[in-house]
Parts: structure tokens; sequence; C-alpha cells
């Protein structure tokens, strides 16, 4: 139900109503090396009916590629979750929501269709999860002009059952036309509607297997480590608050947020504010009104107090984000993307507040070749585009601009999908 439906009849998020306390936690266990097997564990205990074989073969379907923990230096690492076939970490949600979705559904009549905003990675990572799967059609959303070039021709050249619409308005106008066709009884009615944002659960709980993956492959608990997560929908770091629910002690997790803060400015006053999302070059993180900030606040039962003692986050800005990727370059030769940087200028300023040998893992959540123009700007070097999306440029864009009217949104869904 869940997954199907995506957002509850109350327009709510679903969350588990309660976490397993996982084996691996027990005293004296050993975290496993092998991420499938991660995967596994901690999807059966969610998934119960589907079979223990099936489920497998979702799983080993699904992540089929590397997730490198790289050192920079003692106590430094980058965690890589960008080696699936979008180059984005969004790979893991879409892939795994995709397999398990067409699993529930390969009985069903009624048509699916699925309905994403994306404010740049999402949209590639469902497309390539969803595309050419019989009876199943995906809409994305996307706000005009504020994604970057390739990400845009990823999310617009891919054709047959992959719809695009070109939103002239923010990442949450097209959340928020999303969210309003799911509580739409007339299309309800037509279809069987989902999203694949963060918003449904199956997205996002795959996000917790790497949290687990990593800590095992330093051959640690999770007691002493800090993870430093870039935010934007919080559906990265909200799923790194699910797995530590299931027994991974995490010290602590740093929300690396652009000049969109509202989560930041909720931590200081106590309040939380929506605002109108801004552009950034960390534009997969320009999200104002982060809906995953309310599973947050479910799982502290609202208490400030309680989410200041488990998340600290910080703000960064453009310029921030450049000096941190020329930095980044010049002492240790590597290339972070804008919203890698991000992450890692927050690194930096919690280690230096805390002079403590603590090691901290930094989330690189998208290959920099799909941010070519920023590394340019900050490293002046011409990144070699790796093979999917020079071909992804090579396409023609077909995407249909839209603005923000619900009614007028609701009509092209019927007329494109009934």
């Amino acid at each position: 139900q869940a997954v199907l439906n995506g957002i509850a009849p109350d327009g709510g998020l679903y969350m588990p109503s309660e976490f397993p306390e996982l084996k691996f936690f027990q005293r004296g266990a050993k975290l496993p090396g092998d991420f499938n097997e991660i995967a596994y564990e901690i999807a059966r205990q969610f998934v119960t009916d589907i079979s223990i074989s099936d489920l497998q073969t979702i799983i080993s379907g699904a992540f089929n590629f590397d997730i490198p923990l790289k050192e920079l230096a003692d106590k430094n690492f980058i965690l890589e979750l960008f080696h699936g076939p979008t180059l984005a970490f969004k790979d893991f949600g879409a892939r795994f929501l995709a397999r398990i979705l067409a699993k529930y559904v390969e009985h069903e009549a009624k048509k699916i269709v699925i309905l994403v905003a994306t404010s740049g990675d999402t949209g590639s990572a469902v497309a390539s999860g969803f595309y050419g799967m019989d009876g199943i059609e995906v809409g994305l959303l996307y706000p005009g002009r504020m994604v970057s070039d390739i990400q845009e021709k990823q999310l617009t050249t891919m054709g047959g059952n992959i719809h695009t619409f070109e939103v002239e308005g923010t990442f949450d106008d097209c959340q928020e036309l999303v969210k309003k066709a799911f509580l739409d009884t007339d299309l309800k009615s037509e279809f069987n509607l989902s999203s694949a944002n963060s918003i449904n659960i199956a997205r996002l709980l795959p996000q917790s297997f790497y949290y687990i993956y990593a800590c095992g492959q330093m051959g640690k608990t999770g007691d002493d480590i800090i993870f430093s997560v870039p935010s934007g929908n919080f559906g990265n770091l909200t799923a790194g608050l699910f797995a530590r629910r299931m027994g991974l002690p995490v010290e602590r997790f740093l929300a690396a947020v652009n000049s969109n803060k509202a989560f930041p400015d909720y931590l200081n006053s106590g309040q939380f504010t929506p605002r109108k999302a801004k552009k950034t070059y960390s534009n997969a993180m320009d999200v104002g009104n982060p809906s995953n900030i309310y599973r947050i606040l479910d799982l502290f039962d609202h208490s400030v107090s309680g989410v200041r003692a488990q998340i600290y986050s910080d703000t960064v800005s453009d310029e921030e984000t450049l000096q941190t990727m020329r930095d980044c370059y010049t002492v240790y030769q590597y290339i972070l993307d804008p919203h890698g940087a991000v992450g890692m200028t927050v690194r930096n300023r919690y280690h230096a507040q805390r002079n403590k040998n603590q090691t901290i893992i930094t989330l690189e959540t998208a290959h920099p070749g799909k941010f070519a123009e920023s590394v340019k700007k900050a490293l002046n070097i011409d990144l070699e585009i790796p093979a999917t999306l020079r071909a992804a440029m090579d396409r023609k864009k077909v995407a249909e601009r839209i603005s923000t009217d619900y009614n007028n949104f609701k009509a092209l869904i019927l007329e494109k999908f009934r």
C-alpha cells in the first residue's frame, strides 16, 4: 500500500510503525562487507509479501555497481555513490523501487502512472529505472532553467514510456503539483498513481543500506563515525537516520545545505518555515520546503532539542562551494561535484570547530562530469564527460512546458495517459 500510493490518503508521508534491531549490531557481531547481503537483510525486515528468491533477484538486479569508499587523508573519507547508470546516488532508490513496484503490479489491470518531481538527478534515475516497463508510464516534472544542461538532456531524451514536463517554477512548485495529483480522486479512479520521489518509502529505504556498508568497509560499527550529507529534500539524511534507528551507532550527522537554508534556520529558531527555493550551483539541493523534514520531525517526536543532539547543519554559498572544489583538487587531486563540495565544506567546518580526531565520511552524490561547467569555473579544467552523458547530449530534447496551474496539469495527465 505504501509503495503503490506513494503518499498517504491524508497527504502525509508513510513511516515505519517500528524499526527492526538488526543482527549486524549485536554485541560482537561483524558488519558484512557485501553490499547485497546488507541490502537483503534490511529489505526483508520491511518487505514481507514478496518471496525470498524474488527479493534477492530484485536486490542483485538493482545494485550491480560499485560503491567505493576513498580516504583523502587520515579520518577524512569520501563515499562515492555515483557509479550507477545515471551517475548519481538516486540510482539506489530508483532501481530498487522500479523492480519492487513492477513485482507488485504485475497482475494489475489499471495503468500505472509514476509522477516524479525532480530538482535534477532523481528524474534521470527514475527514467532509467522504469524505462521500457510494460504497463507503466512515467511523468517527470522539473523546474525550467534550474537544472544543469547535462541533467536536462538526461531528463528529456529518453522517450518511450518516459514523459517530461518543464515547469515554469521551482522544484517546490513541481513537488506541489505531484502531491495534489496524488490526492485527486479523478486521477486515482483512472490510474494507479505512485511516486518515485523520496516521499515514497521504497525510494528512501534503500539509501539506508550504504551507511551500514560504509561502516562495514572500515571494519567499524559506526560508534565514532560522522556522516556529512549534502541535503536538499532530506531523503538521504532521513535514510541515515533510519539506519541509526535500526542500530547503526553513528555519532552524528551533518546536514550540509546550500543557500536554501530552511533546515539550519529551524535548528537555530525551533520553528520550521518553508521558503522559496534559490538557484545555486548545487542545484539538486535547491529545495525551499523539503518534504522529508516531516519524517525527521516524526523520528524525534517534534523535539528540536532531540534533532539538534543528533544533527548539525550549516549553509554553504556558491563561492564557498567553488573554493572547496579548488582546495580539494589542490590538496588531494580529487575532483568534487558541487553537491559533494557542499558536504565537504560543512565537514571541514565541523572538524575545525570541534578540533577532534573523528572519522567523517562525506557522501559524494553525483559524478562531477554532470556539472562540467561548475568544475570548469572552479578548476579551469575540461573534464572528460563519461560516455553515457555524452550520448544523452547528442539526443534531442523533448519536453512539454507547463505552468504551475494544477487544473491544466491534471487535464494534461488525463490526455496523455488515459
